[in-house]
């Protein structure tokens, strides 16, 4: 890890509260600094977890490099000396600590550790295709939806950038569609999503603001560094859904949204058409300069209404709308549909990253219609067709 990055995990660990830190801090301990701090870490802190797998990863590599061979124990011990050459095994690969656990994991290095996490990809995703996807930035506005969207980006391994914004923290009301626990309430929505892609892999960047999307950061959350591949946009402001289509289309970088209701996903293609509208045109009719204006349920729902398109929301969700802020305070979203879309959304936007798809529009992949009482089965299909 190069210096820059070091100082910033070390920086946030040192100066962050318990429920701000975001980043894991790595020791190499073949360098004489990172030994020194590894150790005074593990004698100051009496009550850290340590965590040594690194044999157990070391086999699986060598399994994986060696997919045609039946290993014995003996051999494979032999290709794990050979593979270590002069390196001690305590100084081989990374030691991750996660201050949010106060744990301490040995990690081989990035390149072997994506390795092994990833082999399962293949060949679904190529190796030519990962090291692609390992130079793309994608940007997650909105972290409900958007948790389920980010850790299968992370598990999946479609990018080597996240930049993540919300400005709200973890509610009880939240437990019912986001995977995350009664210790998180209060905790900013980044940092649990962060330190989550963090323990699945802590070789990702991730970027965090979590202040949400602003006219003030908005920019940066688009251009910082390198300019997004891809913005998911999922959040409840509406005022947000149009800045960010309309920054993403003056910079040519492509949307992608689902409402987790009836598997809605829009595509917005910027990248490919400078004047295509945003949200395919349903809205232009209004005046989005008095967007700011509208308080009420009823003023939003001027500018909600044509967005989601009432006609082809699920039944279920119709008749919840008008009660909104009589006997609810916002629509419903079902645990299903959020962990459905994070999927639905990992495969989009792979495919957008990969040059495979190029198509804009609102697309839908909805279970009920798909399974259900009066669709008759693959299997009964075939019998009968036989």
């Amino acid at each position: 890890m190069n210096n820059s990055i070091k100082n910033q995990y070390y920086e946030q660990f040192y100066s962050k509260s318990d429920n701000e830190v975001l980043y894991p801090v790595f020791f190499k301990l073949e360098e004489s600094s990172d030994n020194n701090d590894f150790h005074q870490l593990i004698n100051n802190n009496p009550q850290i977890v340590i965590v040594d797998e690194i044999i157990s990863q070391l086999e699986e590599l060598i399994k994986l490099r060696h997919p045609q061979e039946k290993l014995t124990e003996e051999k494979l011990s032999q290709k794990i000396e050979t593979h270590l050459g002069e390196t001690k095994l305590d100084n081989y690969g990374v030691w991750v600590y996660y201050p949010w656990r106060n744990t301490l994991v040995h990690l081989l290095d990035e390149k072997e550790f994506v390795e092994v996490r990833t082999n399962r990809n293949q060949y679904k995703i190529t190796p030519e295709e990962e090291e692609v996807l390992a130079t793309k930035k994608i940007g997650i506005i909105g972290l409900s939806v958007g948790k389920a969207i980010a850790l299968t980006i992370a598990m999946e391994r479609i990018c080597g950038d996240i930049v993540l914004a919300d400005f709200d923290v973890i509610e009880l009301s939240n437990l019912n569609r986001i995977q995350t626990g009664v210790h998180h309430f209060n905790t900013k929505k980044t940092v649990v999503v962060a330190r989550e892609i963090a323990e699945i892999d802590p070789y990702l960047k991730v970027t965090c603001y979590n202040e949400g999307l602003t006219e003030a950061n908005i920019n940066d959350f688009f251009t910082k560094d390198k300019k997004l591949d891809v913005c998911i946009e999922v959040c409840d402001g509406l005022e947000i859904k149009i800045l960010t289509r309309q920054k993403a289309k003056a910079l040519g970088i492509p949307v992608v949204m689902n409402s987790s209701d009836r598997g809605t996903t829009d595509i917005e293609r910027f990248d490919l058409d400078a004047n295509l509208p945003i949200l395919h045109g349903l809205i232009e009719h209004l005046d989005l300069s008095k967007l700011k204006e509208a308080k009420t349920t009823k003023e939003k729902a001027i500018y909600l209404l044509p967005m989601l398109g009432v006609d082809t929301l699920s039944k279920r969700l119709q008749a919840s709308m008008p009660e909104i802020g009589k006997t609810i305070t916002t629509w419903p979203q079902l645990a299903s549909g959020v962990i459905f879309g994070g999927g639905i959304c990992t495969d989009v936007c792979r495919r957008i990253l990969l040059n495979q798809f190029s198509k804009s529009g609102r697309y839908f992949v909805d279970i009920e219609d798909q399974i259900n009482n009066d669709i008759e089965d693959y299997i009964s299909q075939k019998r009968r067709n036989s």
